[in-house]
């Protein structure tokens, strides 16, 4: 795996691990230094390596490699432990030539490094004076003996040592100082002095201050960042720039794959400290933590210019930002001009020709040609569609190079990558001409700027008129009339064009609106048909009495057309086939409680239709629960707070079910306008959208969909999660990666999740980090996908050719607008089988056409009497 992914770091932890097992410690030594190359490795994972090197180091050039493998691992991460075994195996050196001192040496880098951690420091200071008081011991004179004056002096200078020590401590608040503070008076055979005592309680006072946020670190669950920027923000007003490191050092032991933590902490340096070493140092460990981000391979190639890095070094790096893998195309143009910037400083644009300037030169073309190689290849788009390198490539050939005829090949090719429709781009190439050109480029290019044009010729156009006015002649202005007029009067002509077909896809809407309106009616006028001949059918059946008594009374499921004087009832028209193609049986066979239940309920309450002349002081509100009860009780309160509500007006369906939308009117326009502050109000779990009351029959392009259908780096389309995962559940998840402000789970209009979420984070750094870490993650049995959110544009209905008269809908297929079902059975009853076949054979002999599927009248079929039912039952 690792041979076709070299970045796979959970591979190479499952390598290291079998490794181990395996005792193989060539090949374990081998995978760790190729880890360690490309990744910063943790605690753990130094750790568990150091104690292995060290168990095979015997011989002092083994032991050297320990140390130079120790001092690799202190500048991944500032951890407490680390250093820490580093000082006691420093002690296992101390016979060699200047042990002591190495010993010392690694101590006091060690507090430099972590001895102000307020919960793990004080180990460090302890193993530091227990080291001491072990030299003190071996400089004891032996009992009974008289010192040397050179034995007193050694004796001094080591009592004075561990002084020094205890009162350096004692002046940095750490957990258990009191207790420190009291071995220290017990070892001490003179009174601690006044000003220990002072810095102690200073200390002990900072302490308590500080312990808000160590109890909140240690109370809280990971990654911890709100705890941890709290504290930074807390050290931050302090000002002690050791104490901010060492918090920003903490809080990115534990949140190393946060983009955003990294790049604040470089800002830090970079602006407060300014320590080449150290400000280099951090940079490099954040590019290697989070290679995918752009902005802090930005920050490291800024940091390293400004501290006078060769030149050498920063082209390597910024070639290793090409190679780090950015999620989005737009990355790889900004690390580009990032580095172009750099360039750009180097030269000296007083020379004519420098080896400087032709570098720079080619770095343009190399970055216009790998934009449109790699880029384009990869991510399927540029990056950089207005073409802005191309841009800053022909702004610098012509302000400082003073070589317009390449800025104007720069900006002809700029023009054919589908830019010359735009008035902006020619207006930024006029304002290049009118600045370092003549007056002949700038009549040129606004004259093709008039001719392709499409979104703001008007003011292409009004720029020329400007230019021939100050500057022209008067064959110039009239040609320059001429020219405007013709290609206004076109596009005119082609908006006409436009409002026209508009028009009649307006009309055609209110003519398919008019038809379902009329369908409704019909709909509505045929139950109330049939529910009046049910209720006649079950009188008659009420009277009918015993079976046999009148030969001539005919069974109602046994009625045909042409009864009596051969004519059907309007009302019996509609029982046999329907509105919809239906037969009378499937109607009759609805039990009537359902009828009165669907009856039921707001049906019968008169729709008002809305007044359009009361637009400005009425708001459109959307996306509400469809079981809200009783909306309008509800809304009235919502929106008594912005004014005087002078109607609510829910829409309901035609079954009285409430849709989810409703009018709100008010008494002035002022209510209304301060009304749409509600929008994304969350009612009952859902955000409620509230919209200017807008006709769109008149303003076709007003949008009130309220959802984002563009690139949205911030936020992440989840989908494939288990439809039993809730909010919190998936918070929790996601919350491991960064800051979220929001999850939206998709359900259907019935409330039911459709497996699909949108998580919003606090920026697009935290958004890729958690695209890395959760695409592909199982809850719950279930393999999810995790993508950066790209809605699909909104789908608009298709615009009918100008002239032509709309159609009819086609028939709906019997088995529903989402296709058949899975099991493709029909269920419809046997008996409106038989009756949708076109030549029914019917069990008394006789053959007639189906109603709903012959044109042809039906002949009238021959009357039976109760002896001929008697004898087709009984077989006779």
């Amino acid at each position: 795996k690792l041979s076709i992914n070299a970045f796979d770091y959970n591979c190479h932890l499952d390598l290291i691990k079998l490794l181990r097992q395996e005792g193989e410690l060539v090949r374990l030594r081998r995978a760790r230094q190729k880890m360690s190359e490309l990744f910063p490795l943790t605690e753990e994972i130094w750790l568990d390596w150091l104690k292995d090197e060290i168990k095979m180091a015997s011989e002092s050039s083994e032991r050297e490699k320990v140390y130079e493998l120790f001092e690799r691992a202190v500048k991944d991460y500032i951890c407490p432990e680390i250093w820490l075994e580093y000082a006691q195996y420093s002690i296992g050196g101390i016979g060699q030539e200047g042990g002591i001192e190495t010993v010392r040496s690694v101590f006091e880098r060690a507090l430099t490094a972590v001895g102000l951690h307020v919960t793990k420091g004080a180990a460090l200071w302890e193993a530091y004076r227990e080291f001491e008081n072990a030299i003190l011991e071996t400089a004891q004179p032996a009992p009974g003996s008289v010192p040397s004056a050179e034995q007193q002096q050694v004796l001094c200078s080591q009592l004075e040592r561990i002084h020094a020590l205890f009162r350096r401590q004692l002046g940095i608040p750490l957990m258990d100082m009191e207790a420190s503070f009291a071995e220290y008076e017990e070892w001490s055979e003179e009174p601690i002095p006044e000003p220990v005592i002072k810095n102690y309680k200073k200390a002990l006072q900072q302490l308590e201050k500080c312990k808000p946020y160590e109890e909140a670190l240690l109370g809280a669950e990971t990654p911890k960042l709100a705890e941890y920027q709290a504290y930074i923000d807390f050290e931050m007003k302090g000002g002690d720039p050791a104490r901010i490191q060492l918090i920003y050092e903490r809080a990115l032991a534990e949140n190393c794959l946060v983009p955003d933590l990294w790049a604040r902490y470089n800002q830090y340096l970079d602006r407060q400290l300014k320590v080449k070493e150290l400000v280099l140092a951090a940079h490099d460990r954040a590019v290697r933590n989070c290679p995918w981000t752009v902005r802090l391979w930005i920050q490291y190639l800024l940091a390293m210019e400004r501290h006078g890095v060769d030149h050498c070094v920063i082209s390597e790096t910024f070639e290793k930002a090409l190679n780090a893998g950015f999620i989005q195309a737009t990355d790889y143009v900004e690390i580009w001009q990032a580095y172009l910037d750099y360039l750009r400083r180097r030269v000296d644009f007083t020379q004519d020709s420098s080896k400087e300037l032709e570098e720079l030169r080619t770095a343009f073309a190399r970055a216009v040609e790998y934009l449109k190689q790699e880029v384009e290849e990869r991510f399927s788009e540029s990056g950089d569609p207005s073409c802005t390198i191309m841009q800053n490539w022909a702004r610098v050939e012509a302000r400082l190079c003073h070589n317009m005829q390449k800025a104007r090949e720069l900006w002809d090719n700029i023009m054919t990558k589908g830019n010359a429709k735009y008035a902006n781009m020619w207006l930024e190439y006029y304002n290049l001409e009118r600045a370092h050109g003549d007056t002949q480029h700038c009549r040129k290019a606004l004259h093709r700027a008039v001719q392709c044009t499409s979104d703001y010729p008007e003011h292409v156009c009004e720029v020329l008129l400007t230019l021939e006015r100050i500057e022209g002649t008067l064959e110039d202005w009239d040609a320059a009339v001429q020219k405007t007029e013709n290609r206004l009067a076109r596009v005119n002509e082609q908006r006409a064009k436009a409002a026209e077909k508009e028009a009649a896809l307006a009309r055609q809407e209110e003519e398919k609106a008019e038809q379902r309106k009329q369908s409704r009616a019909e709909k509505k006028a045929f139950k109330k048909a049939r529910k009046k001949i049910g209720d006649k059918r079950k009188a008659d059946d009420d009277d009918e009495g015993e079976w046999g008594q009148d030969e001539e009374a005919e069974q109602p499921s046994k009625r045909h057309k042409g009864d009596g004087d051969g004519l059907l009832l309007e009302e019996d028209m509609e029982l046999e086939t329907g509105l919809l193609g239906r037969s009378r049986a499937e109607k009759a066979d609805r039990p009537a409680n359902q009828k009165e239940k669907a009856s039921t309920g707001r049906k019968d309450i008169p729709k008002v239709l809305h007044d359009s002349s009361k637009d400005s002081i009425t708001v459109f509100v959307s996306n509400l629960a469809y079981t809200m009860a009783e909306p309008e009780v509800k809304l009235k309160e919502l929106f008594e707070g912005c004014g005087e509500v002078a109607q609510v007006r829910p829409v309901f369906s035609n079954k009285g079910t409430f849709r989810g939308y409703c009018y709100v009117e008010f008494k002035e326009e002022r209510a209304a306008l301060q009304a749409l502050g509600l929008d994304r109000r969350v009612v009952e779990g859902r955000p409620m959208f509230v919209s200017p009351c807008v006709d769109k029959n008149k303003n076709p392009d007003f949008k009130v969909f309220r959802y984002s259908t563009t690139l949205e780096k911030h936020k992440l389309f989840i989908s494939g999660l288990p439809f039993s995962c809730t909010k919190e559940e998936l918070e929790d998840i996601c919350k491991a990666h960064g800051n979220v402000k929001d999850i939206r789970l998709v359900t259907n209009r019935a409330g039911k999740p459709k497996g699909l979420a949108y998580v919003e984070y606090e920026n697009e750094a935290q958004a890729s980090q958690a695209v890395l870490k959760m695409d592909g993650l199982t809850i719950k049995e279930h393999v999810i996908k995790v993508a950066i959110s790209n809605p699909p544009l909104r789908k608009l209905p298709d615009k009918p050719e100008a002239g032509r008269a709309p159609q009819l809908a086609a028939p709906r297929p019997a088995y529903g607008a989402r296709g058949k079902g899975r099991t493709q059975l029909s269920m419809m009853p046997r008996a409106l089988q038989r009756q949708s076949n076109l030549v029914a054979k019917a069990e008394n002999g006789v053959v007639q056409n189906s109603p709903a599927t012959s044109s042809e009248p039906a002949e009238e079929p021959k009357k039976m009497s109760n002896a001929d039912f008697a004898k087709m039952l009984l077989n006779k």
